[in-house]
């Protein structure tokens, strides 16, 4: 990924680094012995590496590649004065007398934590108190370091086009019959536009307003005999174009032609 270095005012070039302020706010945060955080000055991802659990090598390998820096995180000592900063802006003075008490001893940040899960407002200023902390205290780490934060690229996932030949061909007879039955709606609608001396709209109308005053069993019985109706209809057409396109049949033609043969005799006659 390509950087941009900048002069700073003490003459060391400047990287910009696009910073995931989550991952290295929980790389500061958490000071345990056994873990251990570094930053990809390339990308500016975080890598966490745990005692006991990743490869004994890789602390190796990590020290010999001049893209990881590692991170210090902050010190328990800090983070305990945070915490006796934030007590006297506590304004109701039950909580923060708990509160004193909580960070008394060991196990303080605890106890700390504990206390403040009854008191919801309270616990969200602190966690955005704690939260401001880290960021001055992760910001004059990448000064000191000659790193410049820049925002992240936004991933956006690619869509495939679709190609034309991709898509199945549908039945020559397809087209035409969909055609005839938007015809054959337009029809309908110039043929009745009013049923009962009520428009089609304002019988949709008066639908959708029975709709909304039924119940949900109701609304289940009136949806099914409306989907009754829909199929009936759509059989219908559907006979009526197969009729049309296979045309008349020998059943149909025989009365026809019996009917002018019978003509023919009595002409005759």
């Amino acid at each position: 990924m390509p950087t941009t270095e900048n002069a700073s005012a003490g003459g060391t070039a400047v990287r910009d680094i696009p910073i995931d302020w989550e991952a290295l706010e929980d790389a500061f945060e958490n000071n345990a012995p056994e873990v251990h955080s570094y930053l990809h000055l390339g990308t500016g991802d975080v890598l966490r590496v745990v005692d006991g659990v990743a490869d004994p090598q890789m602390h190796a390998r990590i020290a010999a590649d001049a893209n990881y820096l590692r991170i210090d995180p902050v010190s328990s000592r800090e983070q305990y004065r945070w915490m006796e900063r934030y007590i006297p802006m506590v304004e109701d003075m039950e909580l923060q007398a708990k509160l004193s008490q909580a960070i008394d001893g060991k196990g303080a940040f605890r106890r700390f934590k504990d206390v403040l899960m009854s008191y919801g407002p309270e616990r969200e200023r602190w966690f955005a108190f704690r939260s401001e902390r880290l960021r001055i205290f992760m910001e004059a780490w990448l000064s000191a370091h000659a790193l410049n934060p820049v925002p992240r690229p936004l991933w956006v996932p690619e869509v495939p086009p679709v190609r034309p030949e991709a898509a199945p061909a549908a039945p020559a007879v397809e087209a035409p019959v969909l055609r005839e039955r938007e015809r054959e709606r337009e029809r309908e609608e110039v043929r009745e536009p009013r049923r009962g001396g009520k428009s089609v709209e304002s019988l949709r109308k008066n639908l959708r307003d029975i709709a909304e005053a039924l119940g949900p069993r109701d609304l289940d019985t009136l949806t099914a005999f409306a989907e009754f109706l829909k199929a009936r209809r759509a059989a219908r057409s559907f006979a009526h174009h197969y009729q049309e396109a296979q045309g008349p049949s020998d059943e149909e033609s025989g009365p026809a032609s019996q009917e002018i043969a019978s003509e023919s005799r009595s002409d005759t006659a």
